[in-house]
């Protein structure tokens, strides 16, 4: 934080001359004093959260630590600051901080579907599966959220992590019924079919996300998965042709390589 520092200089008025009559002596002027106005502490608090979520989002974990604690010293009931904590302790490995933090949030602010959603992840990634689906049904249930897709399709990747493969596909379709271009949710969706053994359906799925998005490793390996299933050399190939030449070092290729040993 900048700090403002005032200098003030002295004035000296030197008088030459001679007057034939005495004169009283004239001062030099006075500054005027300092106005300074009272900080709002609301306003510093989300200041400070802000440059703390920009400064996450950079991976400057230090950095925004500073900035968050801050914003929490300042008005230490501001609920985004609380879920950036959430996020930032998760980050570091801080398990049961990070817990704390988004408990508090919630409990500061329970309709916000951005704060459910994140606890519901990070409830999914430590196996409370039924807590976090909860949570992510709670996010959806706001009718001033725009974008109930992402816990809708949160939850589906959530549930097949269970391999609770009936509830993973009731919420992916329902991601798929509000956005039908969202390509998680397609990408999801293949993988599902995958999983149970719908080759054909995770063939389509996967041909509708590569219409809107591109290639990644997990995409890739994926369809070379897919093909094999389905007995279509041609298709597997140009799979991992793709996956080799633009992905050498992901750890898709060398899956890839292993499976072609003899």
């Amino acid at each position: 934080m900048k700090h403002y520092l005032s200098y003030c200089a002295a004035l000296s008025l030197l008088l030459n001359g001679c007057s034939s009559s005495s004169t009283t002596p004239q001062q030099p002027p006075q500054p005027e004093p300092i106005q300074k106005s009272e900080p709002d502490p609301q306003k510093a608090a989300e200041v400070n959260m802000q440059l703390g979520v920009e400064y996450l989002k950079r991976g400057q974990y230090d950095i925004a630590l500073t900035r968050l604690t801050r914003s929490m010293e300042v008005n230490p009931d501001l609920s985004e600051t609380h879920n950036a904590m959430g996020i930032l302790s998760e980050r570091l490995g801080r398990t049961e901080e990070a817990r704390k933090y988004y408990e508090q949030a919630i409990s500061l602010k329970p309709d916000d579907s951005d704060i459910q959603n994140n606890y519901a992840q990070f409830l999914c990634k430590q196996g409370e599966w039924n807590q976090a689906e909860a949570h992510f049904l709670k996010a959806t249930e706001n009718p001033l959220y725009k974008t109930p897709e992402i816990p809708y399709t949160n939850a589906g990747i959530c549930a097949v992590r269970n391999k609770s493969y009936v509830r993973a596909e009731t919420y992916l379709r329902k991601a798929l019924q509000l956005n039908h271009n969202l390509p998680l949710a397609l990408y999801q969706m293949a993988g599902l079919n995958y999983e149970i053994h719908n080759m054909v359906a995770a063939r389509e799925f996967l041909k509708r996300y590569l219409a809107i998005a591109k290639h990644t490793p997990q995409t890739l390996w994926l369809g070379i998965r897919v093909e094999r299933v389905l007995h279509d050399k041609n298709a597997e190939s140009s799979y991992a042709l793709l996956l080799r030449s633009q992905f050498p070092d992901s750890e898709e290729a060398l899956w890839l390589k292993q499976s072609e040993r003899p």
